[in-house]
C-alpha cells in the first residue's frame, strides 16, 4: 500500500490539532450568515442550497419512497457536514493560496478521468461521490479542485497531508480568516471532538487514489 494512503488523515481530524485557531464567536454579529469565513459570508440560504442539491441528487438516484426516506434518516447530519465542509474548504484554500498553489481545469479533468476509469464511467463516479461523501454532480469538479489543492499544497511544502508542516499552514490560515459559525449549526469545539458528526472522508480517501495513479 502507498506511503500516502497509509498515512494520509481526515481534514477534520488534523484540525483538531489546532483547535484554538478554529473557534465559533457565537453571537449574532452576522445575521442571516451561516457562517462568516474571512470576509466571506456562507448565507443560509447557500447552505440550504448545497443541502437542496444533495437530497435532489439522492431522490433521483433512489425514487422509491420508502428507500429514499431510509437515504435520508442515514444522512440526517446532512446540513451540519455541508457546512463544515464549506467552511473546510475556504481554509484549504486560503492555505493554498498563501503558499502561492493553483489548480488548473486541466488537472481536475485528468483527475476526474483518470477516477471515472477506476469507477467504470462519469455516471457511476457521480454516484460514489453522492453516497459515499454527500457530494452532488454538480459539485464533483469543485471537491476535486479541493483534492488537488491539499496534495498540492503539501508537495509545496516538501511533506505529505499527514504531516505537521500541512496542518500548520491550514492553521496559519485559520487564524487569519477567524471563522464564525452561526451557533444555530454547532461550535467548532474540535478539542473536545464535539462536531464529530460532521467529518470529510473524501479526503483521505481520494487522496490515495490520486497518489495510486501518480505513482
Amino acid at each position: 500500500m502507498h506511503r500516502r494512503r497509509r498515512t494520509a488523515l481526515l481534514l477534520t481530524a488534523a484540525i483538531a490539532a489546532a483547535a484554538p485557531l478554529l473557534t465559533a464567536c457565537g453571537n449574532d454579529a452576522h445575521p442571516g450568515a451561516a457562517a462568516v469565513v474571512g470576509d466571506q459570508r456562507i448565507t443560509v440560504a447557500q447552505l440550504e442550497n448545497r443541502v437542496d442539491e444533495v437530497r435532489e441528487a439522492q431522490r433521483a438516484a433512489v425514487p422509491d419512497d420508502t428507500q429514499y426516506q431510509q437515504v435520508v434518516a442515514r444522512t440526517g447530519t446532512l446540513t451540519r457536514d455541508t457546512l463544515h465542509s464549506m467552511v473546510l474548504d475556504r481554509v484549504l484554500h486560503r492555505a493554498a493560496q498563501d503558499a502561492g498553489v493553483t489548480v488548473s481545469r486541466g488537472e481536475v479533468q485528468k483527475m476526474r478521468g483518470g477516477l471515472e476509469e477506476q469507477a467504470g464511467g462519469a455516471k457511476e463516479l457521480e454516484t460514489v461521490w453522492l453516497q459515499q461523501y454527500g457530494v452532488a454532480p454538480e459539485r464533483l469538479d469543485e471537491n476535486l479542485r479541493l483534492q488537488l489543492e491539499a496534495q498540492k499544497l503539501a508537495e509545496s511544502l516538501g511533506t505529505d497531508t499527514s504531516r505537521p508542516e500541512f496542518w500548520q499552514a491550514l492553521s496559519k490560515a485559520s487564524a487569519k480568516l477567524d471563522v464564525d459559525l452561526n451557533p444555530r449549526y454547532g461550535d467548532w469545539d474540535v478539542q473536545k471532538s464535539s462536531r464529530v458528526d460532521a467529518k470529510t472522508p473524501w479526503l483521505r480517501e481520494i487522496t490515495g487514489q490520486r497518489s495510486q495513479q501518480t505513482a
